[in-house]
């Protein structure tokens, strides 16, 4: 493929922001990339790695002459990032996150640009349970979905940065931010706190069994420990900002939980049959549109280290 910005701007460099770059270097899709990182020590490992062309140590300084700008911060720190960036963009930049959550990004972010830029939030539902600049790979994003929310920005702009995401590796869906933060909740958010929970019980046996509740771990148990791993910081923040989404899926889940509990009591066995089947033919659509791979969706903000 052929450069589609001049210059991109990273601000945070953990897996995603790692991982966008090396997948813009594989398909050259951009001229020059150009990070930074809160901490010191970061910005410093990504010199050695050597993925951007150049590490500054301040957002402002990132983004001077950027066409395009990527937030990979945490949802809580998108706020103040987007004060400090908003004066020094350039007409026409397009800023874009890879936040968990868009309404919350929307929010925060958008009251700081200037008019003469383009926001289009995004999200790439990819992830690892590893972070940091280290945990980068440029396969990432291959094959695996990334949404994009135009926020009224207009077509061109959205047309450049889908094809961006497509050659990144990444099929894109186009939705709104109320709609993608539901849909998120379900497939993403729900689960990552049920996992967490799911954990928080077996660390409580594991205190009056010898920790055989971790010994003996099955595959199931261990895809939970696998998810509860996620950054925790990244994890409040998705949950602090998807609240109303989440506490509705949470309260479906809970009344799905209390009719199997009860199917379960009464020895209702047809009822789990028909349960179990109609939820195995969901994972088998799921393996069908190739969304299966051995890491789970971890939130993808990675951090903003």
């Amino acid at each position: 493929m052929s450069v589609i910005y001049n210059r991109v701007a990273l601000i945070g460099l953990g897996l995603i922001a790692s991982s966008m770059a090396h997948a813009m270097r594989r398909a050259g899709l951009a001229g020059e990339i150009v990070g930074t990182a809160r901490s010191a020590a970061t910005r410093d490992t990504a010199r050695e790695i050597g993925f951007c062309d150049r590490v500054v140590d301040t957002a402002a300084e990132a983004v001077q002459g950027a066409d395009l700008v990527v937030l990979a911060v945490p949802v809580g720190a998108m706020e103040a990032v987007g004060a400090e960036i908003g004066p020094c963009l350039q007409r026409d930049a397009t800023v874009t996150d890879v936040g968990s959550v868009k309404r919350a990004v929307i929010d925060a972010v958008a009251p700081h640009l200037p008019d003469h830029t383009h926001f289009i939030p995004g999200h790439p539902l990819a992830g690892t349970e590893h972070s940091g600049p280290r945990a980068g790979f440029a396969e990432l994003f291959d094959n695996r979905w990334c949404i994009l929310v135009p926020n009224g920005a207009a077509h061109a702009a959205t047309d450049r940065l889908s094809a961006f995401w497509q050659g990144l590796g990444a099929n894109v869906d186009i939705m709104d931010a109320d709609h993608h933060d539901l849909v998120l909740s379900v497939t993403s958010h729900t689960p990552h706190l049920i996992a967490y929970t799911m954990v928080g019980v077996a660390d409580d046996l594991s205190r009056v069994t010898d920790s055989e509740v971790i010994k003996y771990s099955a595959a199931g148990f261990r895809d939970f420990t696998r998810i509860a791993a996620s950054d925790p910081t990244m994890w409040r923040d998705v949950f602090l900002a998807n609240k109303d989404a989440t506490l509705e899926i949470l309260g479906r889940f809970t009344e799905e939980l209390f009719a199997l509990q009860r199917a379960i009591r009464t020895g209702d066995g047809e009822v789990l049959h028909d349960y179990f089947t109609r939820t195995r033919a969901i994972r088998r659509g799921i393996i069908e549109a190739g969304q299966d791979t051995d890491a789970p969706d971890f939130g993808r903000s990675g951090k903003h280290d």
